[in-house]
C-alpha cells in the first residue's frame, strides 16, 4: 500500500510540477485532500464495528480501480491536473475508511507487551517501502514517462488490495461491538480522546509542526528551488529521507525499556525543528561554487557538496520525525484499550493527515512567495515555539511513565 502511494504521489506530482512549473499547483494536491477528513473519524468508528480486513481490502480495491483509470488516461495521452486531484481526492477519502483498521489491528497479532516493537516494525516496513519507490520512480518516470509509471503503480496496488486478507488473525469486531456506526459511537471517541491525559496534546504537537514544515509530498519544489535539480533530485531526496525514517525507527527499538516515552517524543520533535533551520539555509544560491572535485588515483568525481549535505539533512529529518511519529502512534496502542483503539487511531490519522494536507498548502504557497529555504527556517522557528508551548501546557506528556505489564508464569 505504501509503495502504490508513494509510487502515485511522487510521480502525479512531478508530472504537474513539470507541466506547470507551479508550485502552487501542488498545494492544490493538499487542498484537494482536505476533502477526506471528516471520513477519518468515521473510518475510526467503522474499525471497532466490522472486520478490519474486510475494510482494508474493500478500501485498497478503490485506490486499485482509481490508478487504473489513471493509467489509461495517461496511456490516451490526455491526462491532466484536475483527474489527478479527483483521483487524489477520491482515493484518499476512501482509504481514510480503511486507515484506523491497519493500526488497530497490532493487538490482534502480537502481545499488548511487544506493541512498541510491534508499532516500530510496522513504521519500519512502511519507510523500507518508501525508500524502494524512489529507485522505481526515477529510472521508471526519466526513461518512460508518465503512463508506464502509472502501470507499475496499478500492479502493485493490485498486491496491496490483497494483502489484507492473508493475516490469519480473526479481524472481526469485539462481541457485544458489531453493527453499524451510530451517532453515539463517534460521540464516545471523541470523549474518550477529550478526556485523554496526553493523547490531545500529543494530536497538538503534530499538528502545530507539520502544518508549518511538511515538505515530503514537495520534493519537486525542493529539488529544484535548493538544488537546480528535477526528477532525478526528487528520487534522492525521497530515498535519502525514507532511509533516514528507517534509522529513527530503528532507534525506537533501543528505547522500547525508556519509561519517559512522552518526553522522547518532544525531544525527537524538538531536533527536527532545529534541523529544519539547517535545510533551510542549506541552498546553492548561498555559495559561489557549489562543486567539490574528488581524486583519488586517476579517477576523479565532481560531487554538488551542497546537495549532498542536503541529502545527509533530509535523512536526519526523516529520521527525527520517524522517532516522533512511532512514538505517538505507540503511546496510543498502549493507552487506548481495543474496543475504543479504532476511534483513538482515527483520531491520531485525523490530527496527522489534515496537518499534511494544510501543511502542504502552506508551505507550498508560502514558499513560493517566499523561497524553498525561507520557508523551512520560518517552519524551524514556529516548531520549537509549538514544542516548548506542548512541554509547558500539557505536562501529561512531559511526566508519562511508561509500566510494562508483568507476563505471567509457565
Amino acid at each position: 500500500m505504501t509503495m502504490a502511494m508513494t509510487l502515485r504521489l511522487l510521480s502525479t506530482s512531478q508530472w504537474i510540477f513539470d507541466e506547470t512549473g507551479s508550485a502552487a499547483q501542488l498545494g492544490i494536491l493538499g487542498a484537494v485532500q482536505l476533502l477526506q477528513m471528516p471520513v477519518v473519524i468515521y473510518g475510526g468508528a467503522l474499525a471497532d464495528v466490522m472486520n478490519r480486513k474486510v475494510l482494508m481490502a474493500m478500501t485498497q480495491s478503490v485506490s486499485f480501480l482509481s490508478l487504473l483509470v489513471l493509467t489509461i488516461l495517461a496511456f490516451g495521452e490526455v491526462l491532466a491536473p484536475w483527474h489527478i486531484w479527483v483521483v487524489t481526492g477520491l482515493t484518499g477519502m476512501v482509504n481514510m475508511l480503511g486507515s484506523s483498521a491497519r493500526p488497530a489491528m497490532l493487538p490482534r497479532v502480537v502481545p499488548r507487551s511487544h506493541l512498541t516493537n510491534a508499532v516500530t516494525i510496522s513504521t519500519s516496513t512502511m519507510q523500507v517501502a518508501a525508500i524502494t519507490v524512489p529507485f522505481l520512480f526515477g529510472p521508471l518516470y526519466i526513461n518512460f514517462g508518465i503512463g508506464p509509471t502509472l502501470l507499475v503503480t496499478t500492479c502493485i496496488a493490485a498486491a496491496s488490495m490483497i494483502a489484507p486478507l492473508i493475516i490469519r488473525s480473526s479481524g472481526a469486531p469485539e462481541e457485544g461491538s458489531a453493527g453499524g456506526v451510530k451517532l453515539q459511537t463517534i460521540i464516545e471517541g471523541f470523549h474518550f480522546v477529550r478526556k485523554h491525559p496526553i493523547l490531545p496534546g500529543l494530536y497538538l504537537l503534530d499538528i502545530g509542526v507539520t502544518i508549518v514544515s511538511f515538505y515530503r509530498m514537495l520534493f519537486p519544489f525542493f529539488s529544484h528551488e535548493l538544488y537546480g535539480m528535477g526528477a532525478q533530485g526528487t528520487a534522492m531526496l525521497t530515498s535519502a529521507n525514507a532511509l533516514g525514517g528507517v534509522c529513527g525507527s530503528m532507534v525506537v527499538f533501543i528505547t522500547e525499556r525508556w519509561r519517559r516515552k512522552g518526553m522522547i517524543v518532544l525531544v525527537a520533535t524538538l531536533i527536527y525543528a532545529l534541523l529544519l533551520f539547517a535545510w533551510g539555509f542549506n541552498r546553492v544560491d548561498l555559495v559561489d561554487n557549489p562543486n567539490l572535485v574528488l581524486s583519488l588515483f586517476d579517477f576523479s568525481w565532481t560531487i554538488n557538496y551542497i546537495f549532498a549535505i542536503g541529502l545527509g539533512l533530509v535523512a536526519l529529518l526523516g529520521g527525527t520525525d520517524a522517532v516522533g511519529m512511532t512514538m505517538r502512534q505507540a503511546l496510543v496502542q498502549l493507552t487506548a484499550p481495543d474496543n475504543m483503539l479504532g476511534r483513538a487511531s482515527s483520531a491520531h490519522s485525523f490530527s496527522a493527515m489534515g496537518a499534511n494536507h494544510l501543511g502542504q498548502m502552506e508551505v507550498s504557497f508560502v514558499g513560493g512567495i517566499i523561497g524553498a529555504g525561507n520557508v523551512m527556517v520560518l517552519g524551524g522557528v514556529i516548531s520549537v515555539i509549538v514544542v516548548f508551548a506542548i512541554w509547558r501546557l500539557v505536562p501529561g506528556i512531559r511526566n508519562y511513565r511508561y509500566r510494562p505489564q508483568r507476563r505471567p508464569r509457565g
